[in-house]
């Protein structure tokens, strides 16, 4: 993504240069740059069946393909709240706990940048499952059982990574989750 900067966001000068491999640093007004990972947060959601909420991605990137329910933080907010908001809105369904369960880091590829995030997943509980209905940047709402998990279907690196780790759990433990 550093390379995308050419000019100082401060000041408008070209001398603006790498100063650390997360930094830039421009050597007319001293500005400095990071690019860190942005947070991402990822839902786990099952029914009494044993199968996993997931959703088609409506929008690039990896339009069409399956994902899990998730995205991007937002400034102010707790992971806990982040990861109830954003099920809220690609799924309409509210989420009455949450537990932490792994990370992951990821490119996300955006307008022709990658933007390095790190995808915080969580194990949700939600509360009436017929309020369900995609929404916001989701196409389709599916239910899979373990068995129907293919990493290959779902386009974003980080989600295949966390699937693969999935079906491993399930195939481990007789194909019950965890």
């Amino acid at each position: 993504m550093k390379e995308k900067f050419r000019f100082c966001p401060v000041c408008g000068s070209s001398a603006f240069a790498a100063n650390s491999v997360k930094s830039l640093r421009c050597d007319h007004c001293g500005f400095e740059l990071f690019v860190n990972a942005s947070a991402a947060y990822v839902a786990l959601i099952y029914d009494d069946q044993g199968r996993l909420l997931v959703v088609r991605r409506r929008c690039e990137p990896a339009k069409g393909t399956l994902d899990l329910p998730g995205g991007f933080a937002d400034a102010g907010e707790t992971a806990e709240a982040g990861v109830a908001r954003e099920v809220k809105e690609e799924t309409g369904l509210h989420v009455t706990a949450v537990r932490f369960l792994f990370s992951l880091p990821n490119l996300y590829r955006y307008s022709g940048v990658d933007i390095p995030t790190l995808d915080l997943f969580f194990a949700c509980q939600v509360s009436d499952l017929a309020t369900l209905h995609a929404g916001d940047d989701a196409a389709e709402v599916l239910w899979l059982r373990p068995d129907q998990l293919r990493p290959a279907d779902f386009g974003l690196p980080s989600i295949r990574q966390a699937v693969e780790k999935l079906k491993l759990a399930a195939e481990e433990h007789g194909g019950t989750r965890n």
